[in-house]
């Protein structure tokens, strides 16, 4: 019986039966091809509902004399922004960025790579699925305390989570957008004597790309999630260290504002990748 690729065994919940117009196992591609917004009217709008929603969340809390402690008041975390984000957030952030684009550079890779090397040995998939499984399957997070008492309490083992929870999502999407690739061009491209790299680089790869834009997206995701949970559970002076220290001080205003700034991070990676996929993979629309 002949050995499946690992992109065929994961499902990629395409109701019509066909390859086209799926997105893979993790399709969130009805959110990245959202239509921009155009003018400032519709900006704006944007921008009245969130001061409308704030303003309302402010309201209910003082009407229900909700104290600090419980819930800060909207007002009470812009105010923490503003006043103490260079001397409360700015080095937890940027210790934060710091391991979570290590862990995203190294997880991607290493997905990526190991997306074409099952598309071009498919027999390699057997082995490799398995654990792409488990490490899909467990929050990396939970390996924190393995991984501190191997690697120490440093950025390392912090590091290594976030490529373990990135990487798979990396490989799965893109292995499974070279599966789609047009099996006549494929044909074509060989009977002109197209080589396995040159079909990669003009065909699989052009194909692929809205799919690993959105692994990358997903991955990235992910990874920040896995950041911010390795800085609660192995130390650091991250913003997922900040959330523990504040909350240990009932320091509820800071508390929110370190979500706000995750909230933030979590945003522009999701608005970079959309603009990478209307930029270079806009045609897959």
């Amino acid at each position: 019986m002949a050995t499946d690729n690992l992109a065929d065994k994961i499902p990629d919940f395409n109701s019509s039966g066909g390859n086209q117009g799926g997105n893979g196992p993790v399709d969130i591609s009805a959110l990245a091809n959202l239509r921009r917004a155009k003018g400032l009217k519709e900006i704006a709008s944007v921008i009245a509902l969130a001061i409308v929603v704030v303003t309302l969340l402010e309201f209910i809390l003082i009407w229900t004399h909700t104290e600090a402690y419980v819930f800060p008041k909207p007002t009470a975390i812009i105010h923490s922004l503003f006043t103490d984000f260079s001397t409360l957030y700015w080095k937890p952030l940027t210790q934060t960025v710091q391991t979570f684009f290590m862990g995203l550079i190294i997880g991607s890779t290493i997905g990526l790579s190991l997306a074409v090397l099952v598309t071009l040995k498919p027999g390699l998939d057997i082995f490799i699925s398995p654990y792409i499984i488990i490490l899909v399957t467990t929050p990396m997070v939970a390996l924190i305390p393995f991984l501190m008492l191997k690697f120490g309490f440093g950025m390392t083992p912090r590091v290594i989570a976030i490529s373990l929870a990135t990487g798979p999502m990396v490989m799965i999407n893109s292995a499974t957008g070279f599966r789609r690739t047009n099996a006549e061009l494929i044909a074509l491209g060989k009977s002109y004597g197209a080589t396995e790299f040159q079909l990669f680089r003009k065909i699989r790869f052009p194909f692929a790309l809205p799919m690993i834009i959105v692994g990358f997206m997903v991955g990235s995701i992910f990874g920040l999630l896995t950041a911010v949970g390795a800085e609660m559970v192995g130390g650091g002076m991250g913003l997922g260290n900040r959330l523990i220290y504040f909350s240990s001080l009932v320091q509820m205003s800071q508390f929110g504002a370190v979500l706000v700034i995750v909230a933030t991070f979590g945003v522009g990676i999701y608005s970079f990748f959309t603009f990478v996929n209307r930029k270079w993979a806009s045609w897959d629309a």
